[in-house]
């Protein structure tokens, strides 16, 4: 038997031999990276350097942009090494601290999404009373809540799988998950399942009931509205829900394949899919609310085509 003590690194066996394409891989790889620390970081700044854009909903979707910079650098670099890498090993301390990076990068993009919902069911069924409602303290509460609760869930859960005795350390993915390291346990993990399950209701459920019930309130008011508001509403709801249902679509993927077998699907496959929601919405979402946020992408021409904004001030 292989106990906690002698596992010192976990070997990543969904990798295989890619012969002479290892190269195009990386290429591909660092290209999908550059473009998402590009975008994210654009937008990123110009929320921050426009003062007309220090607005609730611009200053959750930096935080959304933050995490999304977050996530990927959990994974791209590490990626990038063991694509190159012929003995695909890893750590255990940084495989935990990279179990630790995705599981907050998708417990706090839930968080994020839920806040925003919140934020456009206030401006869009109590704009008379939305900057009432949210005030500036409000807001950092709310952007406290976004990251907090989310942080200390996961601590706690990758405490207690760092703590469990291990009689194996092969992990069939190509990067480090929580779930796989569990199934390697020697002995019961009961109070691991049952806190990872507690955790998911917290920082999964919650959010998506919080926005199911805010887009319930939304709809209501959009069809008994005027023409303006259903208008208002669709142009900054459409983004949100997008994002939401492209991440909750990756999120999915990753859990089938990690929770049932898959052997039948091709690897090439099963690793895209185990990757989606970490790669998929970092590239996404800039796309997504810079073209569809006006302000956004008024500012993004204006410094593509070098002229002055008439937003900055």
């Amino acid at each position: 038997m292989i106990n906690s003590t002698q596992v010192s690194y976990f070997t990543l066996a969904a990798y295989f031999d890619t012969e002479g394409f290892k190269y195009l891989f990386f290429i591909i790889i660092i290209f999908l990276y550059c473009l998402i620390l590009g975008s994210n970081v654009l937008l990123i700044v110009i929320i921050c350097m426009n003062r007309s854009l220090h607005e609730p909903m611009y200053l959750f979707l930096c935080s959304l942009f933050v995490n999304e910079l977050y996530g990927s650098t959990g994974l791209f670099p590490f990626l990038l090494l063991q694509i190159l890498s012929d003995i695909h090993t890893v750590s255990v301390p940084f495989c935990f601290l990279q179990i630790f990076c995705v599981y907050l990068y998708g417990s706090v993009e839930f968080t994020n999404l839920a806040v925003m919902s919140y934020d456009r069911y206030l401006a869009i069924c109590c704009p008379l009373q939305y900057h009432a409602h949210m005030t500036s303290n409000k807001v950092a509460f709310l952007i406290a809540v976004i990251w907090l609760p989310p942080f200390v869930a996961v601590f706690v859960t990758t405490s207690l799988s760092a703590s469990l005795q291990l009689c194996g350390n092969i992990i069939n993915k190509v990067y480090c998950d929580n779930y796989s390291v569990i199934k390697l346990a020697c002995y019961d993990t009961r109070v691991n399942n049952i806190y990872e399950l507690v955790a998911a209701s917290l920082t999964v459920c919650v959010p998506v009931s919080v926005i199911f019930y805010t887009y319930m309130k939304i709809l209501k008011v959009c069809f008994s509205g005027s023409k303006q508001t259903r208008q208002k509403a669709v142009s900054t709801c459409t983004p949100h829900l997008v994002s939401l249902i492209n991440f909750s679509f990756g999120v999915f993927f990753e859990i089938l394949q990690s929770r049932f077998d898959m052997s039948s699907v091709p690897n090439m496959l099963r690793i895209f899919l185990s990757l989606y929601f970490l790669t998929c919405q970092p590239l996404f979402n800039p796309v997504m609310y810079g073209l569809n946020m006006s302000k956004i992408c008024f500012i993004c021409k204006n410094l593509l085509l070098g002229t002055k904004s008439i937003y900055l001030s």
